[in-house]
Parts: C-alpha cells; sequence; structure tokens
C-alpha cells in the first residue's frame, strides 16, 4: 500500500500523540550514561593547592599557584593543557588569593584588590586584609574577606561593612543563602558569622576537621574529618542562632583518605581526596574516580559543575572533565569498533598497543603475544556474530582479513597443521617477548613463534566452528573448516598432542589420556583438557562429517573417563592434597581463571555440536554447573554462554551492568582499591574472590576474560591500551546473536 501525504501526516501525529504513554520511553529506555575523562595537564607540579569553577559562559578557570589557567584541546584519550588565561589583560598581571562565583559570575581576591569583568568591571575596590586568603559574597553583594583570623566585610563599591577577628586558624569559608550566614571551619571549630549582628559564632567543636560544605538547600551541612564524615541538618533555634544536629554516626566507609574537600555538584554529594574523586549514590555506595583513567593526579583539591553537565575536578597535576554522555550499546559498540580498527590490527592479528608512555597513545607500538591466536579468535568470532546479525559488509572484511592473519599462523612454519602463537617479519626476535622461541620461516622474510599451547588450540576451534556456523560467505566457511581440519588431523596423528618443530609435545598442548588422568579427579586440568578435547572433536566431526573426530570423542567418553571428567561438579576441584604430586599441587594452588576462559569457548562446541541429544542435555547441566560458580563476576560473556545452552534467568541486568559500565579507556592505568573501606573485603580463597560484590569495570583495573573480575589491583602507569576486540566486542555482539541484547 502506497501512502499519500495526508496519510504520512496522520501516521506522524498518531507517533507524537503516542509519546506520552511510552513511544518515546521505550526509544529512551535503550541509551544510558556512559562516562568518560578529559584530562589538562599542567606544566607546574609543585603545586599543593588548586581551585576549579566555570561561570555563566562556559568559561572554565583553573586557580593555581597565584595564576589563572584555562584548558586547551584536549578529547577522550588525548589530553590537553592548562596554559595561562590572557583573555583580559588585567588579569595576567595580578596574583590571585582566591576565586568565587556570584550570580555565575567570576569574582577575584587578589594581594590589593576584589575585582570581576562582569557587570561592566564596575565591581572593582581595593582590600586592606594583605593576607587575605577566602572570599565570599552575599546575595545582595556585599563581599567576606579572611586571612583566617581576621574578618573584614566591604559592600560591593568597596565601603567597609564590618571587621571582626576569630582566635584560630580558618581554612574554609561557605556562605549560607537561607540563613544569611557566612560559615568558617578551623581545625577544630565550626563558626558562622552574620553581617546583621556582627557576631562570630562557635556552632560546633570537635577535631581533625578538614573540610565542609553545604547542599543547595542550605538545610544539609556535611563535615568532614581527614577519614570520615556526617550529615548535620541546619535549624534555628529559639534564640534565633542556628544549631546542627547529627544525623547518624561519622561514617568512615570511605573509597579514599585522607578528604581534601566536599562539594554538592547538582544535588550529588562529591568528595576529593589525596588518593582520587568519589561521589555518593542515592544507595549510599560510591562511585571511585582514580588514576590515569579519570584524573591527571590523584590529590584531589577542588570540585566544580562544569559547563553543559560536566564535573571538574582539580588535582595536583591538572584538571580533569567528567562527562556523560548519552550513549546505545550499539553506539559503545561503533565506538570500540573504531578502536580496535585504528589502533589494535597488526596484520589483521588482534594485538595491544604497548610500550605507550604515561598512557600517550602516541608512543605506542603494535606488539606480539603469547595468545595472539586466542585474541584474534575472540575478535573474530566478535565479528562474525556482528555479521550474522547486521549483515554489515565491514565486519565481512574484518572477518576476511582476521581469518587470513588465522591462516598464516599455520602456513609460516614448516609444521603441518601446527598453529604458531604468532608471526613477525625477520630481523626483531630481539624485540619480541620469549625471543628465543621464535623461528626463522623457510621463507627467509618471516620468523614464527612455536611453543603453542591449549588456550589457542580451543581458541582457534572456538572460532572456526563459528565462522563455519554464522557466516554465510562461502570463502569463509570453506577456510575456516579447512583450518579446523587441519589443526584436529595434527592433534589426533600425534596422539592427542600438538608436537612442535623439536618433535616434542609443547608444554600444555596436551590432551592424551595419559596426560590428562595422571591428575587426581579434583585438579582442574583433568576437567579442562576433557571438557576441551570432546569439544574440539565435536566441532571437526561436525563440519567435516570425518569419522576419525568422532571416534576418537567416544573412545576417550567410554574408555578413558572423559565424560566422568567434563560432567564432575565444580565443587569438587580444589588444592591438590599432601600426597598429591609437585605439578598437581602448581596446579592448582588458586581458582586458575584462564581456564574459566578456555572452559566457556570450548562450551560453545561441547554443547551445540553433541554427538546425540542426551549428551547435549548433559553437557548444558556441567556447563550451567560452571556458570553457577562465575555468576559473581557479572561477565556478560559467561551469562551469554549461559543463555546460550537456554539458561533463561542469565543474568540479564549484570550483563547490560558490564556492558555500560566498561570504560571507554582501556590503558593499564594504576589502580588501587585495597585500602577502600567503603567495600567488604573477604579472607583470602581459592576462588580469588577479594570482596563480597564484584566492582564497577569503570573502577577496577582492565583485563581479559581470562582474569578474575575481582581485582582490585593493578601496579602499572598506562604502558598498555588493550583492545576491545575481545575484551568487550565479543560479550555484546554474542548477546546480540542470540536477541538476548537489544
Amino acid at each position: 500500500m502506497i501512502l499519500n501525504k495526508k496519510k504520512i501526516y496522520q501516521v506522524l501525529l498518531l507517533c507524537l500523540a503516542l509519546q506520552p504513554f511510552g513511544w518515546r520511553t521505550a526509544i529512551a529506555q535503550d541509551r544510558f550514561k556512559q562516562e568518560y575523562a578529559i584530562k589538562y595537564y599542567t606544566h607546574d607540579r609543585k603545586t599543593n593547592n588548586a581551585k576549579v569553577l566555570s561561570d555563566r559562559n562556559g568559561r572554565i578557570q583553573f586557580l593555581q599557584a597565584g595564576r589563572l589557567l584555562k584548558p586547551f584541546d584536549g578529547k577522550l584519550l588525548f589530553p590537553g593543557r592548562l596554559s595561562a588565561d590572557i583573555t583580559y589583560r588585567y588579569d595576567s598581571l595580578e596574583t590571585f588569593r582566591d576565586i568565587i562565583l556570584y550570580q555565575n559570575n567570576f569574582v577575584y581576591l587578589t594581594n590589593q584588590l576584589v575585582y570581576s569583568n562582569a557587570w561592566a568591571g564596575t565591581c572593582l575596590f581595593k582590600h586592606h586584609l594583605p593576607k587575605a586568603k577566602f572570599l565570599e559574597m552575599d546575595e545582595t553583594g556585599n563581599v567576606f574577606l579572611t586571612d583566617g583570623q581576621q574578618i573584614r566585610c566591604y559592600a560591593m563599591d568597596g565601603k567597609v561593612l564590618a571587621n571582626a577577628r576569630v582566635d584560630d586558624k580558618i581554612k574554609a569559608v561557605h556562605y549560607d543563602t537561607r540563613n544569611q550566614l557566612f560559615w568558617m571551619l578551623s581545625n577544630q571549630a565550626l563558626y558562622n558569622y552574620s553581617l546583621q549582628n556582627k557576631q562570630v559564632h562557635t556552632v560546633y567543636r570537635g577535631s581533625d576537621f578538614s573540610c565542609f560544605t553545604l547542599n543547595e538547600t542550605g538545610k544539609l551541612l556535611v563535615l568532614a574529618k581527614s577519614d570520615r564524615y556526617s550529615l548535620f541538618s541546619i535549624e534555628k533555634s529559639t534564640d534565633g542562632q542556628v544549631k546542627m544536629i547529627q544525623q547518624g554516626d561519622w561514617d568512615d566507609r570511605l573509597p579514599a583518605q585522607p578528604v581534601n574537600t566536599v562539594q554538592y555538584v547538582d544535588g550529588t554529594l562529591w568528595f576529593g581526596s589525596m588518593h582520587g574523586a568519589f561521589r555518593q549514590q542515592e544507595n549510599g555506595a560510591f562511585d571511585y574516580y582514580q588514576s590515569g583513567r579519570w584524573l591527571p593526579g590523584d590529590t584531589v583539591y577542588s570540585l566544580a559543575k562544569g559547563p553543559e553537565s560536566t564535573v571538574l575536578i582539580a588535582t595536583n597535576k591538572g584538571l580533569a572533565r567528567l562527562h556523560h554522555k548519552a550513549m546505545s550499546l550499539e553506539e559503545k559498540a561503533a565506538y570500540y569498533d573504531k578502536q580496535v580498527r585504528e589502533r589494535h590490527i597488526r596484520y589483521g592479528l588482534n594485538a595491544t598497543l604497548k610500550g605507550l608512555k604515561e598512557g600517550n597513545l602516541r608512543t605506542g607500538i603494535l606488539s606480539d603475544s603469547d595468545n595472539d591466536g586466542l585474541w584474534t579468535s575472540m575478535y573474530l568470532a566478535a565479528e562474525a556474530f556482528r555479521y550474522a546479525t547486521t549483515k554489515d559488509s565491514d565486519a565481512l572484511l574484518n572477518c576476511r582479513e582476521s581469518l587470513l592473519a588465522m591462516e598464516r599462523l599455520y602456513s609460516v612454519n614448516p609444521l603441518k597443521g601446527f598453529p604458531s602463537r604468532s608471526f613477525e617479519r625477520i630481523g626483531h626476535k630481539t624485540d619480541l617477548a620469549d625471543s628465543k622461541v621464535w623461528l626463522d620461516a623457510p621463507d627467509g622474510r618471516w620468523s614464527w613463534k612455536s611453543t603453542t599451547s591449549s588456550d589457542e588450540a580451543i581458541g582457534h576451534l572456538f572460532v572456526f566452528s563459528v565462522l563455519a556456523e554464522v557466516v554465510n560467505d562461502p570463502w569463509v566457511k570453506e577456510k575456516a573448516v579447512t583450518l579446523m581440519d587441519s589443526l584436529m588431523s595434527h592433534i589426533v596423528a600425534n596422539d592427542l598432542y600438538l608436537v612442535d618443530h623439536d618433535g616434542k609435545p609443547t608444554l600444555w598442548g596436551k590432551w592424551n589420556p595419559a596426560y590428562v588422568n595422571q591428575f587426581p579427579t579434583n585438579i582442574g586440568d583433568r576437567k579442562l583438557n576433557s571438557s576441551n578435547i570432546i569439544s574440539m572433536l565435536q566441532s571437526a566431526y561436525y563440519f567435516t562429517k570425518k569419522e576419525k573426530y568422532r571416534d576418537k570423542a567416544w573412545e576417550l567418553m567410554d574408555r578413558h573417563g572423559y565424560y566422568e571428567n567434563l560432567m564432575r561438579p565444580m565443587k569438587g576441584i580444589g588444592q591438590a592434597d599432601e600426597k598429591a604430586d609437585d605439578y598437581s599441587k602448581m596446579l592448582s594452588e588458586r581458582w586458575n581463571h584462564s581456564d574459566d576462559e578456555m572452559y566457556f569457548l570450548g562450551y560453545w562446541g561441547l554443547y551445540r555440536y553433541a554427538l546425540n541429544d542426551t549428551l547435549k542435555n548433559n553437557f548444558r547441566k556441567a556447563i550451567l554447573d560452571h556458570w553457577e560458580f562465575e555468576r559473581p563476576e557479572k561477565d556478560a560473556l559467561w551469562n551469554f554462554f549461559a543463555a546460550m545452552v537456554g539458561e533463561k534467568n542469565f543474568d540479564r541486568d549484570a550483563s547490560l551492568w558490564f556492558l555500560r559500565e566498561f570504560p571507554l579507556d582501556l590503558i593499564n592505568w594504576q589502580v588501587t582499591n585495597s585500602a577502600r573501606k567503603d567495600i567488604r573485603h573477604l579472607e583470602e580463597n581459592f576462588m580469588n574472590q577479594s570482596t563480597d560484590a564484584v566492582l564497577s569495570p569503570k573502577e577496577r583495573p582492565v583485563h581479559r576474560h581470562n582474569r578474575t573480575t575481582f581485582i582490585l589491583d593493578e601496579d602499572s602507569n598506562g604502558t598498555e591500551e588493550f583492545s576491545a576486540g575481545d575484551i568487550w566486542l565479543l560479550p555484546y555482539w554474542l548477546g546480540r546473536y542470540l536477541e538476548v541484547v537489544k
């Protein structure tokens, strides 16, 4: 049916009319607030204080060591700089003591003057408090100054209104519009001063006070010590004075200490400390921002509302501007796809950018890795699921390019069916990781890396079967099946070993019963290797129909106990007992999360290509038994594999949380969470679960799926940027392919 213009107009009106009833809401709910930081560094690294504000025009000024600075350039991952603000000639000549906002315009305190460039410059007068440190103004424009003891108040035209004194050392000042009071804090007391009665009142005494603030209504005051804080309601007493009523005990459950500053920004309570900034959520928990992912320096001195609903954070090394961008998961996927294509494709392999100098992406090089084949397999699978879901031609091109790289892992060496760990042009062996295991290729132009392990093999079988199943492209399917057959023929012909250039099995490429069944039943490698090899053999049989793979799978399950091995419940996996051999003890010191990655990649072939329905149903039980152990990690990839086997309660909300909370910055900045008091730490345990609940991905170290999400600390300094290809794009596009992510 062809609609005329009138009909189209009616349909559009109907759509608009439906907006209040949820049509618009349904669209908006697909978007979330993606956080990221733009950093601006200052060249002066010696400052011990800084303050930042933004006026009604969106101008940002950073006060540091008496100078006014402003941010230039800067975007995500490419920091800008703070340079002298010479917009007004006069400003560049002054030494500044403080800067505030009045009617959302900048007002300055210098050694001699109080002035502003707003209101046609009419606010300008000379004060007589040479060591004045703090400036505040009330709603009528009256000016309050203090040097920490002396108080002097002026009208905006410079007329002296009052003088007073506090026998203490004032360290912070705020004006309370509701009660028309200037509040002052010292180490041991909180005072207020009224221009009406010109009296200083002591309101609260204690010790070790560091900072304070009032909320927007003036009804709530937040008072912080170096290691704790408390809330106080502000009420007037019968004598007309105000009193503070404490709301609960002092709370020391903070992410970092000592606390330097506290501030409400758009109704949200923020703290700045010597080790980062944190904000309080509605449920009382904290979002924690630390290290180069979020801040130029970890010592936070000042917090303020910035232009376009940003948050400004002044640190010892510069300014951070925290943005919140409305984004959908599909838009986030596009961002990560660009990251991979621009900086992480090495000969078609999915690579890490290494050698960064303090996170500077311009200094990085594409690096080789032991697991080039595995990381590429996971990225390639992501592109396969993307193509199967969207039919995007770029996704197909990416599949073809990386599949050629996977093929090159086999063809670059002279061993039939043996995959290299990696390859590189000749002449660079001394620059490569583990240079002793690199060999020259027969063509004399390339080097290849030997000693390939089982995690490479399972990654290869996973992606070859994914490509063969979901990518409707004859060239891709044929090449994937050919490579799968080549690898599995090598393994079967060599008695279930990966045999290297020296004629010996590699250290980890072993699935032979003599190796697998040597371990006690509670050692993870016995279950893992059994699960992986059955998955690999089933996959090879499903796509090649060669009976040798099916027969070998049945032989291992029926005659060598591999079925019992892989079906054994996860609760039975643990540390070797005292009588076990040293090798078993070494393998079972702790839960191996790299094994988890191998298990789950293998579950694709174990479940989907099971040799019969009975096995498929039983394998499903084994997979979900393992998944139950992994649920606390809230890893979307593991959850979507649970969805793949038909689990309805696969923790969708936790998976979306994982995808949304992942930072856009994937540089390995130093992260320290182990000292936090706002989280509950657990005793050391076999599963490496450090806390009772996993932290947000934006707060913890960036890591691949072969490490637990409960890792709290990372001792690094922005030397590497990880690829999103295997970390984020694989779970996202798997979820899209399975239709559990919209």
